[in-house]
């Protein structure tokens, strides 16, 4: 079996298995890729990570026949999850419309006549029915063509357990921290907090329990703290509540929340208006 640790007890399984994380991990293709002092470097030549369709979206290419890359790490396949906005059937394949809270993007899935017959002739061989305005976890590879990306997808399926989805942005945040910042216990503990607490790192005011936050506004800072401190479920809090709680207008939540998940301090839960902090 082939996985991956990235250190601090978390390990995933090989593609398309529950991981470590509890929602469908990633794997390398071999456990020890070549990394730098701060986790850098292709962790195997055949990779499934977990990302964000805004990561997917912001990949570098440094030339049209190289392989992408995200955190200065080559990435060769994706898992992510996104809600379906649209579902287009052509002849020789079908392109789905993907919107995660953080981008949307087109995911083409290729039309296997056999597999097609197969079905019309065995009903018991159908697969889950993917639906507009439904979740659905994709598994493929990143392609280009006229300057526009979509993703190929190797395998596309319903989400029935909407957790999955909190779980795979965790997930994805945990690997992208892996790569800017290292591994856990490589972190240095600052700001004077206590043991445990870990720095964000890169300079910038401190933030909340002597975790230091990047150049965030005050706004952003303000949305952060009470996304925290407030009581809530596991399903965050809607940016109608967070206004109130802050005494802003929504639209100021908004930009402020725009750059909390920019800078991956929280993340959408069950829709792009719902947000819950993440601990550092």
């Amino acid at each position: 079996m082939l996985w991956a640790d990235y250190g601090g007890g978390y390990s995933t399984t090989s593609y398309g298995a529950q991981g470590g994380a509890g929602g469908g991990g990633f794997m390398g293709g071999s456990q020890g890729g070549s990394q730098g002092a701060a986790g850098k470097g292709t962790y195997g030549k055949d990779t499934l990570r977990p990302v964000t369709i805004k990561q997917v979206l912001d990949a570098q290419q440094p030339h049209p026949d190289a392989e992408f890359k995200i955190d200065d790490v080559e990435i060769t396949q994706v898992s992510f999850v996104g809600q379906i906005r649209n579902i287009s059937t052509q002849t020789t394949n079908i392109t789905y419309k993907l919107d995660d809270g953080t981008g949307t993007i087109e995911v083409k899935q290729w039309i296997d006549a056999d597999a097609t017959m197969d079905t019309a002739s065995d009903p018991t061989t159908s697969k889950p029915k993917l639906v507009e305005n439904e979740w659905a976890r994709v598994w493929g590879r990143l392609k280009a063509f006229n300057n526009k990306r979509h993703v190929g997808a190797h395998v596309i399926r319903p989400i029935a357990d909407k957790m999955e989805i909190t779980y795979h942005l965790l997930e994805a945040t945990y690997v992208h921290l892996y790569f800017i910042k290292g591994p856990l216990d490589q972190i240095k503990v600052e700001g004077g907090g206590a043991a445990g607490e870990i720095g964000y790192g890169g300079g910038g005011d401190t933030g909340t329990s002597g975790a230091k936050f990047p150049n965030v506004s005050a706004a952003a800072k303000k949305v952060f703290q009470t996304l925290k401190d407030s009581p809530q479920n596991n399903e965050g809090l809607h940016v109608q509540n967070v206004a109130a709680l802050v005494s802003m207008n929504v639209a100021d939540v908004r930009k402020a929340g725009d750059e909390l998940l920019s800078h991956s301090l929280i993340f959408t839960t069950v829709d792009d208006d719902t947000w819950a902090p993440l601990e550092f």
